[in-house]
């Protein structure tokens, strides 16, 4: 196996083992893989790319939405947040030094035995409850053997044909400007897994280097049904995986690092037509945006081809979004169930669950972010106030927590999505990390709602809470911010003003209503902004039309 593996690899400058393992030149053994010309690039000269120009590509799409279906499923890969990899007891940390976190288990060196990390298993099932599947009581794992240099044992410990969930189901609600309305789509199957290595590719393309970290990292696999028909729907989808993963405290869903990765198939057929159409494959998609252009690109030309006659170039292959280019270009052929040789693992016992540890997941398990959606919804909030709330686990937590304190639901919703995201967005802050806690803002609220200050002020003091804490009583006592409700106190500033402006004044009673504000202005900054606004505009209306 050692010698298959690193038959065509030569030492170059790149860490693959501890030196504590095995000592080279200065302690460490490199390697490197070299290259002399990448598939993509003999396979698109054998077969040169057609092009789809942006103007066809919409007139495209919309012919497609007319003739054709088209058929959306996919496998979404999910990193999960354990301390250590799947079946030894290495740690993983994003971004660190390669091949600094592995060890003869995780590279596959001869006599090495997986054990299990526990923790994979209670994550599996928390996911599977929360994606509505059935669960197997009894299942197992096997070996998917294949050859890649990042693989280094050759094979691939995964699940099979007894997956430990399957026949589910996910809810998600569209944004209005994304045509609105609610969809389910089906789940065929979440199995686990463990992750490769990493191949780091140089940039004149003539070797790749090999980074292990990653390999034995525990992942759950989630399978689609091939429910989604557009661009839109399918990242939508992978946004409340995201999202799902996120509450349950199972993955980071990171795309950017990895903890998250979708692969999308794509078909088309003509409408009416019963039996599916040649999938394709499309990997490297790094956003939710990526996967709803890749896929409306994929239509495109898989429609051209169609009508140009040329059905027959349609084959199943694996597609890498390209994002500069936005467009897809061929990896490599799809290989098929048989090519992988499934067979039990050897090395680790079958999985069984008992009814007692399902039922004390299922008790733990958080309000999911569907049944979050249908709860706000019930207290009146918009779709899009709710499609706020609900998408950030700890906004919700926030929201929940202000109005917990009594807080006004609608005025405590317009305050986080309004200026509080506005300042987290300008000053990079999560929710977490301002110094407003939701008891102040609930004490804010109330203080404005109930005249204490005016809305002017509120602002003020939510921008300094936010920055520098404090409690909101104290910062309205220290700056004497208190509101001023007296009829006779607002009524001599008034008189003060007009007295201060005959020549508009004049103006005013000349026609010029407008200047109603330049009047209510001047008395708000003589009160340094505490006149209560509705006093103040009553008293004023009431002595400017006063003959």
């Amino acid at each position: 196996m050692a010698l298959t593996f690193f038959r065509g690899i030569q030492l170059r400058p790149f860490l693959l083992y501890p030196s504590g393992l095995l000592a080279r030149k200065h302690g460490l053994l490199y390697c490197t893989m070299r290259s002399t010309q990448t598939q993509t690039a003999t396979h698109e000269k054998q077969h040169p790319q057609l092009k789809v120009s942006t103007h066809s590509h919409s007139k495209t799409l919309d012919k497609v939405s007319k003739d054709y279906e088209t058929i959306i499923g996919i496998e979404t890969h999910v990193q999960l947040s354990t301390l250590t990899k799947a079946f030894c007891s290495c740690p993983y940390n994003y971004g660190s030094q390669p091949n600094t976190s592995v060890c003869p288990v995780c590279m596959g060196l001869p006599g090495a035995l997986p054990v299990l990390n526990s923790k994979v298993i209670q994550f599996a099932v928390k996911l599977g409850l929360a994606l509505n599947c059935k669960l197997s009581l009894n299942s197992k794992f096997d070996r998917k053997q294949y050859f890649y240099p990042d693989l280094p044992k050759g094979y691939q410990i995964s699940q099979f044909d007894v997956p430990i969930a399957t026949g589910g189901f996910v809810d998600l609600d569209l944004p209005f400007e994304l045509g609105g309305g609610h969809r389910r789509f089906g789940i065929t199957r979440v199995h686990m897994e463990e992750d490769a290595g990493k191949l780091l590719h140089t940039g004149n393309g003539s070797y790749s280097q090999v980074d292990l970290n990653r390999a034995g990292v525990p992942l759950l696999e989630i399978v689609s049904e091939p429910d989604m028909r557009t661009g839109i729907e399918a990242a939508e989808y992978a946004a409340e995986v995201q999202r799902l993963v996120r509450y349950l405290g199972v993955s980071n869903g990171n795309m950017q690092e990895g903890s998250l990765r979708c692969d999308v198939n794509v078909s088309i057929r003509p409408v009416g037509q019963l039996e599916f159409g040649t999938k394709v494959e499309i990997k490297n998609l790094n956003s939710f945006s990526a996967i709803s252009r890749a896929i409306d690109f994929e239509i495109s030309r898989q429609a051209l081809l169609h009508s140009q006659g040329l059905s027959d170039q349609i084959v199943q292959e694996t597609r890498l979004w390209e994002e500069g280019a936005q467009k897809t270009v061929t990896m490599r052929k799809k290989e098929g169930l048989a090519d992988y040789r499934y067979f039990p693992e050897p090395d680790l016992p079958e999985v069984i669950l008992t009814k007692e540890y399902v039922d004390n997941i299922s008790d733990s398990l958080p309000e999911l972010p569907e049944m979050k959606r249908r709860r706000y919804e019930k207290m009146g909030l918009s779709m899009q106030d709710v499609l706020f709330l609900a998408n950030d686990i700890d906004v919700a937590d926030y929201f929940d927590a202000t109005i917990a304190k009594g807080a006004d639901i609608k005025l405590a919703a317009n305050w986080i999505m309004g200026d509080i995201a506005a300042y987290m967005k300008n000053e990079k802050l999560s929710i977490n990390e301002i110094k407003l806690a939701p008891q102040e803002l609930a004490e804010l609220i109330a203080s404005i709602k109930s005249g204490t200050i005016s809305g002017k002020i509120g602002k003020e003091i939510l921008f300094e809470l936010m920055a520098k804490g404090g409690t909101v009583k104290r910062l309205i006592e220290e700056k004497d911010l208190v509101q001023i409700t007296n009829p006779v106190e607002i009524e001599k500033m008034v008189d003060k003003v007009l007295a201060e402006n005959p020549k508009q004044l004049e103006q005013y009673r000349g026609g010029k209503t407008k200047l109603q504000g330049y009047f209510a202005g001047q008395v708000m900054k003589a009160s340094k902004g505490k006149a209560n606004p509705g006093l103040l505009n009553k008293i004023l209306l009431e002595k400017l039309n006063k003959s």
